[in-house]
């Protein structure tokens, strides 16, 4: 019988996000693809920096040590490199003590249409392509932005931060705030606070994730997760009824009614913390390891944001 992707919660990363290769994707865009290739390949014994992904995905793979016979957590590097190049992410890969078994390498091509075949739950990737691709086909996905890691930032707790509309639930609350206001928003939310908010492309991962927080005592758990919306009273009675209807564990809970977030992604620690706004991101992103959810294609979203 294979190996069974569908019990274990897998994250697929790209090499640009689990390392820092910014300086190798200029050569790309500056020199072109046979330079980029040349330089990989001359490169292959040169330890690249850690990237924005790294510390999430070196947390998530602790859990496995306390399952060595059933391992709760697979990452797997989907990446547009060709074979020959994968050879430096791989001996990276092995030098930080990463167990990272499994590969795809699409040789440029778009790498988003393997996601299904290895049952990828989160795909993490710096290219806005190949995350929309996956946003459109219902895959939780999220464009990594660029974040310098810094060396003391270790712990071995793994801490996710979420936004709440069109992140965790389903963007119909926001398109009513953005196309008509906060008071109309706040009068829906209202007439609606006992009807469950429909699920967002996040919801299934925060599940998975509270199916893992279930295997230990609460004190601990590996996880710990945090809502940082800006929501405020009375529209969190929603959020706290939605969550408790789909009997999902969320370990903390800020609503900012309009504050900025990028404190409390701080003060949180997060591994990760992910938006859809930029307006939030362009602050997180310069102190916590961030990344962006794009909306599906054909989301009102789209033309409202313009």
């Amino acid at each position: 019988m294979g190996y069974d992707l569908n019990k274990k919660l897998v994250i697929a990363i790209s090499s640009r996000a689990l390392f820092n290769l910014e300086d190798e994707n200029k050569i790309f865009e500056e020199k072109g693809l046979d330079e980029y290739y040349k330089y990989q390949i001359e490169n292959e014994d040169l330890l690249p920096k850690k990237g924005t992904g790294f510390r999430l995905v070196r947390n998530l793979l602790r859990i496995n040590e306390d399952f060595p016979d059933d391992k709760q957590v697979e990452v797997i590097i989907m990446s547009r490199n060709n074979s020959a190049t994968s050879l430096r992410i791989t001996k990276s890969i092995e030098k930080y003590k990463l167990d990272i078994q499994r590969s795809a390498w699409s040789g440029g091509n778009d790498i988003s249409k393997y996601l299904k075949p290895f049952k990828v739950d989160l795909f993490l990737s710096a290219n806005e392509q190949d995350v929309q691709n996956a946003i459109n086909e219902g895959i939780a996905a999220a464009r990594i932005l660029p974040y310098d890691e810094i060396e003391d930032e270790n712990s071995n707790q793994v801490k996710i931060a979420f936004d709440g509309d069109a992140v965790l639930f389903s963007e119909e609350s926001e398109i009513i705030y953005k196309k008509n206001g906060l008071e109309a928003f706040l009068e829906y939310e209202k007439q609606n606070a006992l009807n469950a908010m429909q699920s967002g492309p996040f919801a299934q991962l925060l599940k998975l994730i509270s199916n893992i927080q279930a295997k230990y005592p609460h004190e601990q758990t590996p996880i710990r997760t945090a809502l940082i919306t800006a929501r405020n009273s009375p529209a969190h009675e929603r959020v706290i009824r939605t969550l408790s209807q789909w009997n999902v564990r969320l370990d903390e809970a800020f609503f900012l009614g309009g504050v900025d977030k990028y404190e409390v992604v701080k003060a949180f620690g997060a591994d990760i913390f992910f938006d859809d706004q930029d307006v939030h991101l362009e602050t997180t992103s310069k102190i916590a390891p961030s990344a962006k959810v794009p909306y599906k294609k054909g989301s009102e979203l789209n033309n409202i944001n313009k």
